[in-house]
This record gives C-alpha cells, structure tokens and sequence, in this order.
C-alpha cells in the first residue's frame, strides 16, 4: 500500500529540511515519493501503477504519496511546478526527479536503477 505523508511524516520518514540543511535520508529503505493532486488527470492514471509497484516491491521499497494540495510546503521545498512529479530517494546519494506521468516499465526501471541499484549502469 502506497501511504500518504503529511509534513510531519515527511520530516520523519524523509529528510527533516528544519534540522538539516544538506540532504539526510532518515528512512530505513529507499523510497519513491509521488507529488500529486486529486484533480489532476495524470496523477490519477499513475495511482493504480504505483499501488501495483507498491505491492511487486514491498519489503524492498516504499512508496509515498503528498497531496500538494494539502501540503504546499512540501511541495514547494522540492520545486514542485508540475504534477505528477515522483522523487525518486535512493539510501545513498541525492534523491532525484522525474516529472510527468510514466509508465510502469519505466518506473520499474528508474526504481532498479536509482533505488536499488540493480539493471543497467550508465
């Protein structure tokens, strides 16, 4: 199950931006973060994706949702202009980006990748 995170998860499970200025995961596993809204089209098309994603990757991952509607601080400490934005939050290193809505080969790909460090090297 994808959960949904309001500022005081966020800086619990994710990076806690009040206490530290440089980036410090503070999850026990690495994370996708799906910054969304209810009335927008593509966020709705991806909801399903990520709850099947949820599932072919428990354990291993989790997966968050921030309703930028509800949590326009979070939205706006990240940047986020467009919806849906996921951020991709590896244990090491810098989280990274991806705007729009992708789909599932792609975002499998992108949490081998990024988040577990399996597939394809560049």
């Amino acid at each position: 199950m994808t959960q949904h995170l309001t500022k005081q998860t966020f800086l619990d499970k994710v990076f806690d931006y009040e206490k530290n200025k440089d980036w410090k995961f503070e999850g026990d596993k690495p994370c996708l973060i799906d910054f969304y809204a209810d009335w927008c089209g593509p966020c709705k098309m991806v909801a399903p994706v990520l709850e099947e994603l949820s599932d072919e990757y428990k354990g291993k991952i989790d997966i968050y949702k921030i309703n930028t509607e509800q949590e326009q601080e979070l939205a706006a400490a990240f940047g986020i202009r467009s919806i849906p934005s996921l951020l991709f939050v590896p244990m090491e290193g810098k989280p990274q980006m991806a705007m729009g809505a992708l789909p599932k080969p792609a975002l499998k790909e992108a949490i081998d990748n990024v988040l577990l460090g399996i597939g394809e090297t560049a």
